[in-house]
């Protein structure tokens, strides 16, 4: 017969292999901190869109003027202690519409990017799982949407549906998501004969349990890596829909709406259409800087 302490051993076993494993997951982490930190650019673009994300949440209190208040009187004037950034052709201070502006900017990128990656992961994971027919059907269904210029086809949607912020949202999330197919497709291909899945396949573990447990948490990386770059995109795309009429509607401020609002005063009054143009630019250069940093990060092959 075993003795008490034997029979004690599993048990006692139990938390301490759990705890080895948040141990390692904390180490892992604290890794790809260390990695992070080493690349400048990538803490200044982190710090940039912190920035960003404090002041479109904090927007009432921050921006100095109402954004949609309208006042003749100071049509189109340049910049000046009371209106740092000079008001637009009607009136309206530029400063604070480009604040308000970040929350369309920031809701557009972060939402169409988590609809464009949670598409993209089921449809890559399920073709690279199962292969065959499966894989054949949702690839050629890949390839066929990214034979399509984007821009093109966001204009089409975004006319049919109709111009507002949830369908700019709706319709960019649902274009976008071929590379995340294609990137996790191509690490699942992979991952599928790894010992862990087969081993979880033989004691009888179903595919849904397989994908989501042994081989989504293995692909997040480049995921993670590659929506941190895919935001400042969606930036663009959204102010290129807005900039054409078919984005977010007046009077709520969007930086793309600023941009049109500014083309045709850009010689009378160049601070309508600079200031916004810069601002995206800055905003899409920290995004990628930002996904610099975290692919460096992520990447196993890194060394302390």
């Amino acid at each position: 017969m075993a003795t008490a302490q034997e029979q004690m051993a599993p048990a006692a076993a139990a938390p301490l292999a759990r705890m080895g494993a948040v141990a390692t997951a904390s180490g892992e982490r604290g890794r790809a901190w260390r990695r992070f930190k080493r690349y400048r650019p990538g803490l200044i673009g982190l710090a940039f869109i912190g920035l960003l994300v404090l002041v479109a949440t904090l927007a009432p209190l921050v921006a100095p003027h109402s954004p949609t208040q309208a006042q003749s009187r100071l049509r189109g004037d340049a910049p000046s202690a009371e209106f740092l950034l000079g008001n637009d052709s009607i009136g309206r201070d530029v400063l604070s519409r480009l604040i308000f502006g970040t929350r369309i900017a920031l809701l557009v990128g972060v939402g169409a990017t988590a609809i464009a990656a949670t598409i993209g992961v089921v449809i890559g994971a399920t073709a690279g799982y199962f292969g065959g027919r499966v894989d054949a059907v949702l690839s050629r269904i890949v390839d066929a949407l990214m034979a399509f210029p984007t821009l093109a086809l966001l204009i089409t949607l975004a006319a049919v549906l109709g111009p507002s912020l949830p369908t700019v949202v709706l319709v960019i999330g649902t274009t976008v998501w071929a590379a995340y197919a294609r990137v996790v497709r191509a690490d699942v291909l992979s991952l599928r004969q790894r010992d862990y899945v087969l081993a979880a396949r033989a004691i009888g573990a179903g595919d849904g349990r397989i994908i989501a447990r042994h081989v989504l948490p293995n692909v997040l990386g480049p995921i993670i890596v590659l929506a941190s770059l895919a935001v400042g995109n969606i930036i663009i795309l959204e102010s290129a829909l807005s900039f054409l009429g078919l984005g977010v509607q007046p009077p709520a401020p969007s930086w793309g709406g600023m941009l049109a609002d500014g083309r045709a005063y850009i010689r009378n009054y160049p601070h309508m259409a600079i200031a916004p143009g810069v601002l995206i630019s800055l905003t899409v250069l920290a995004f990628n800087l930002l996904g610099d940093g975290l692919r460096d990060a992520l990447d196993p092959r890194q060394r302390e």
